[in-house]
């Protein structure tokens, strides 16, 4: 995994209360009683500090109610010591008057039963110091942690609230699973068990943690290939199955909408079908009538999904791939409902082919709904975005129309086909390709517009986000997110918009006078509020300006924060509007990178690079006669990690086998290696046999 960017610790602190008496919580219209009675009432509350950058911190907040259950609303109260203030925040209500904040339930999270917990997040703003708060009350009650009963003449206001949505308003349903996360690289490794792909054994502190974070649903993939006996009976392992079954329990005790599948047996076993459909079809039915018969009595938020990016090799085309699809989620949903008790109406998941949003995938799975006619089902896609972009190929290094355009292009087909007609959609997986090698294949603020964006556009058409992560965004056991700026960004997409700007990097070259430096604001339907560097308002119009989108950076400022002007980074300013998470902006002080001459092989070559403060966007690759080299070779960009890779600590620039595996043998290759500045420099590589040269003339 990439660096993260401001790593900082994960700080807990807990504070309990004890409870003297409450009453007047209660809202709405009903019956009015006053009667003497004896209530018991305390609570535990967890505060933390998930992430925390320039100016801005995300903060998430747990409250375990360990008196009498409470059914008609709650609202914790509390101080913040240091003056920071909360801008948004999911799962609660929050005001605030000076430094005193309240924050209330929402219409799905009003009641907590005795030891049940509930949680809510928010983003905020500090100055000076981020001290945790001290003390948290309860409806009006400080805690302690302790359980006191008091008699009290209370005044009871009878409600009615509501809790999951009723069968047949599957809507509903999917939009209470909002948002929501993927446990990847766990059950559905492929392998001996769950730690096959490098992962630990899920515990139930993981759920417990990522339910804090502010999660509603979890999507716990499962590949059962490798735990499913012969045919005929096609048996899964019993203690396999008992697993699964634990972990759901987890999930679902937490207060998760879990959801569960066929994962990778997509393309394992389930890919035959068009040879082998007999036999695929059978295993396929045994497997699902053995999972639907052990969840047949499970809670309704579990809910189950056919197969996982369905695929088949070797078909006769897009027609029998359609119907083979048709089958297996039509046999799935016959299987399922036939097994009776909450399976009769549970909701159950339908992917397109390959979960793609193509209108000819979508078209095809509305088919299949409208021949099922079953108000309990959902669709469900994936998106990993415009594919250039999310590897960092072919130029694609940033977040433009065309990105864009490609997003909203496909949340727009599956939104006008699904839930313009009331059926709701789930996006199953979520995120850039990239991230699959590291996160930082793709640059800092580039991504974070693509998840602002994405959270956003989501949001507008009601489809549901289940983020991917095989454990490169949350430590499976540190607990603490590998890129606190990014979850920030995402959290914050899931209530509102935050503002961004051309660019987070300010370049200015050590080799000349600084400038002034101008950015393009992308307020977002935000306001811009105005710049900070630290804990210091910058004054306008003396240290920046601002002209319509126009945010220019004086050069005395840039001169005064850089001080000596050693390479890299020199200060950081955050960009503040008034809704969403500040836009952080790097000064950087760099000159144009140098290489020099090198030799290696084609397994082991490495450009000694002089980086200088800059970074690299990406690279091109191309014969004397102009023609483009190495792979991909219908562009003359190159894939960012697959076929070299900076290293900005041992400064070189790797140029890996897969590159040289497509390279004409005796034939000069001309790199252009394009930086973040705008600066290039130009290399020469020739592959002789296993030997190669590389040369700055």
């Amino acid at each position: 995994m990439a660096d993260m960017r401001d790593k900082l610790r994960r700080i807990r602190w807990r504070v309990g209360l004890l409870a003297t008496g409450m009453a007047s919580l209660l809202a709405g219209a009903g019956v009015v009683a006053v009667t003497d009675a004896q209530a018991a009432a305390g609570c535990r509350v967890g505060y933390s500090v998930a992430g925390q950058w320039q100016g801005g911190f995300s903060g998430n907040v747990s409250i375990t109610n360990l008196g009498d259950p409470i059914s008609g609303g709650w609202r914790l109260t509390w101080a913040f010591p240091s003056g920071q203030t909360v801008t948004q925040a999911w799962n609660a209500t929050v005001t605030a008057s000076g430094s005193q904040v309240t924050a209330t339930n929402v219409s799905y999270n009003a009641a907590i039963p005795t030891n049940g917990s509930v949680s809510f997040g928010f983003n905020g703003l500090w100055t000076g110091s981020n001290t945790a708060p001290s003390s948290f009350a309860l409806n009006g009650v400080t805690c302690t942690g302790d359980v006191t009963t008091t008699t009290t003449t209370t005044t009871t206001t009878t409600t009615t609230t509501t809790g999951t949505p009723p069968v047949g308003d599957a809507m509903a349903r999917v939009a209470e699973m909002q948002p929501g996360w993927n446990l990847g690289n766990s059950l559905d490794a492929v392998g001996a068990d769950e730690t096959a792909w490098g992962n630990p054994r899920i515990t139930e502190a993981l759920l417990d943690n990522i339910r804090a974070q502010g999660f509603k649903s979890i999507r716990i993939p499962v590949t059962w290939s490798a735990h499913q006996g012969g045919a005929p009976g096609y048996t899964i392992e019993a203690a396999y199955l008992a697993r699964v079954k634990e972990v759901v329990g987890w999930a679902l005790a937490d207060g998760f909408s879990v959801l569960i599948n066929l994962h990778h047996d997509s393309w394992q076993w389930i890919n035959a079908m068009p040879a082998d459909r007999t036999n695929v079809l059978a295993r396929y039915n045994a497997a699902w009538t053995q999972i639907a018969g052990a969840f047949r009595d499970a809670s309704p938020k579990l809910v189950l999904e056919s197969v996982n990016e369905p695929q088949f090799a070797n078909s006769s085309g897009d027609a029998q791939n359609a119907q083979l699809l048709d089958e297996l989620n039509t046999s799935f949903h016959r299987i399922v409902r036939g097994t009776g008790g909450n399976n009769a109406t549970r909701l159950l998941v339908l992917p397109t082919l390959h979960t793609s949003s193509e209108q000819a995938r979508v078209d095809e799975l509305v088919a299949t709904f409208s021949a099922l006619k079953d108000p309990n089902l959902a669709a469900t896609f994936h998106f990993y975005g415009y594919w250039p972009f999310s590897v960092n190929i072919a130029g694609g290094t940033k977040f433009d129309a065309t990105v864009q355009k490609d997003l909203t292009d496909s949340f727009d087909r599956v939104h006008d086909a699904f839930v313009a007609r009331g059926i709701p959609v789930i996006l199953g997986e979520y995120g850039l390709l990239g991230f699959d090698r590291h996160t930082g294949t793709i640059e800092q603020g580039e991504k974070l517009k693509f998840f602002e964006f994405l959270g956003y556009y989501a949001r507008t058409k009601k489809i549901t986000t289940m983020l991917w992560d095989n454990g490169q965004h949350f430590g499976r056991t540190s607990f603490q997110w590998s890129d606190p700026e990014l979850i920030a960004q995402i959290k914050s997409s899931w209530t509102t918009r935050s503002g961004t700007a051309s660019s987070d990097q300010v370049f200015s070259a050590r080799s000349a006078a600084v400038g002034d430096k101008t950015l393009t604001l992308n307020p977002n339907g935000t306001s811009f509020v105005g710049l900070r560097q630290g804990g210091t308002d910058l004054v306008r119009g003396t240290d920046y300006t601002v002209s319509g989108d126009q945010l220019t950076l004086k050069a005395s400022l840039i001169t005064r924060l850089s001080g000596s002007r050693p390479y890299g980074t020199n200060a950081t300013l955050s960009a503040r509007f008034s809704a969403g998470v500040p836009w952080r902006i790097s000064l950087i002080t760099y000159d144009t990178p140098v290489a020099a001459n090198a030799t290696g092989t084609t397994s082991s070559f490495a450009i000694p690079t002089q980086f200088r403060g800059d970074q690299v966007a990406t690279m091109e690759a191309k014969y004397a006669d102009g023609s483009n080299a190495g792979p991909q070779n219908w562009t003359s960009f190159k894939e960012f990690d697959v076929t070299f890779a900076p290293d900005y600590t041992a400064n070189t620039t790797t140029l890996k086998p897969e590159f040289f595996a497509e390279v004409a043998d005796g034939s000069r290759v001309t790199l252009t290696f394009h930086y973040w500045s705008g600066a290039k420099l130009t290399y020469y590589v020739t592959k002789s046999g296993s030997s190669v040269t590389g040369s700055t003339a």
